[in-house]
């Protein structure tokens, strides 16, 4: 039985990157810097593992005996958001970033996408989601217009009332906008992003759903399933892929997604698990909350011995992330930064694995593990096999 996994920790950059300034994120590093902000971090099981021999982390300790493989990943794809980072993960590299809209989008693409979808729109400028609700909820819901908004990546969200809109209409109109959003308008994501309650207390709910744009080269999920190797999901990887090979089941919450790791390791055999942990990046990086960051890391801590515990023979497990969202920042946005590489089983040799120059790296290390090209990066699978 071969099982593999790559767990893509979203959002948890690890510093800086050779090209950070030109994304105007010098400075950025969330693990760096949210240890910093809350006085060392204290993660012992993490600190076994090796995360504070991938960089210089305040709190943990560098010179532990680690029990995995430790290294970073630099990003290599132009862009900085989930579907750029996963990709890259998967051996398609962009050479030029996706389209983004900061001053907003075209009124003749707008009112398109009114005439499409029957009703009119509000917003358009980059903004926080949970701002943009509290500022144009209540009249979304008097006028049933859609509220339309995007920020630094390269997305288009729409955020509708549960009460006011049906959901399956929400996610219709989120398709059409897709199907528009091609050629020179082509962006990496359209978003649904559903809400609640009453004006003064909107909530955004977890039926959030993501239509991405198809991978635009051959990734190592159609290698995967070419061979034949059974790929199973967890998280919003599925919609990043655009449902291309890979079928997931979504988590709202950071403890949903371990809960089903554990499931998949306990429960299936030779396949590749691919994950997202989505509240680094949603719930914490995204709206500044350090304190939320922390306690998520505290999480993640306390849950790796149960991960330990469920690995197995010849398993092969691949902690990383897609970009950084530092949540010490002024910016609610993506960072551009390094992310770290844990890797972790039986039979890995705990050792350094150094800077490595691409995020690809860690696909190509999976693709050699269950004998398939890799569309691109340099596998490391014969350095750490004991």
């Amino acid at each position: 039985m071969k099982r593999a996994a790559i767990i893509v920790l979203d959002g948890l950059g690890i510093g800086p990157c050779p090209d950070q300034a030109a994304y105007g994120d010098e400075g950025s590093d969330t693990l760096g810097n949210v240890a910093r902000a809350v006085g060392g971090l204290k993660l012992p099981n993490l600190e076994r593992l090796g995360l504070g021999m991938c960089r210089s982390i305040p709190g943990l300790a560098p010179g532990v005996g680690p029990t995995a493989a430790y290294g970073v990943a630099l990003p290599a794809s132009q862009g900085k958001d989930s579907t750029t980072g996963h990709w890259e993960i998967c051996g398609v590299l962009l050479s030029k970033p996706f389209r983004t809209y900061p001053q907003g989008f075209p009124r003749e693409l707008l009112d398109e996408f009114a005439r499409r979808t029957g009703r009119g729109w509000l917003g358009n400028k980059a903004a926080s989601g949970t701002q943009i609700i509290a500022e144009l909820g209540e009249e979304h819901q008097r006028s049933g217009k859609w509220i339309v908004y995007t920020s630094a990546d390269s997305v288009f969200q729409v955020a509708a009332h549960e009460g006011t809109v049906p959901l399956e209409e929400l996610y219709r109109a989120c398709a059409a906008a897709r199907d528009m959003l091609v050629g020179e308008h082509a962006v990496s994501r359209v978003i649904a992003r559903p809400f609640t309650g009453r004006p003064g207390a909107y909530e955004r709910t977890p039926r959030r759903r993501d239509f991405s744009i198809p991978p635009v080269g051959e990734t190592l999920l159609d290698r995967l399933s070419a061979a034949g190797v059974p790929r199973v999901g967890i998280g919003k990887v599925d919609d990043l892929f655009a449902g291309r090979n890979i079928t997931s089941e979504h988590t709202p919450t950071n403890g949903d997604a371990y809960r089903l790791i554990e499931r998949a390791l306990e429960q299936t055999g030779t396949s590749f698990i691919f994950v997202n942990v989505i509240e680094f990046d949603q719930s914490w990086g995204h709206r500044n909350d350090v304190a939320g960051f922390h306690e998520g890391l505290r999480e993640l801590d306390a849950w790796i011995p149960r991960l330990e515990a469920r690995v197995t023979g010849d398993d092969l497990i691949i902690l990383t992330a897609d970009h950084g969202n530092d949540p010490t920042t002024p910016s609610t946005d993506h960072s551009r930064e390094a992310v770290p590489v844990l890797a972790l089983g039986p039979r890995v040799k705990p050792l350094g694995l150094g800077e490595r120059r691409t995020f690809a790296d860690l696909g190509a290390t999976i693709a050699e593990y269950f004998g398939v090209a890799s569309p691109a990066g340099t596998s490391f699978l014969s350095e750490i096999r004991a």
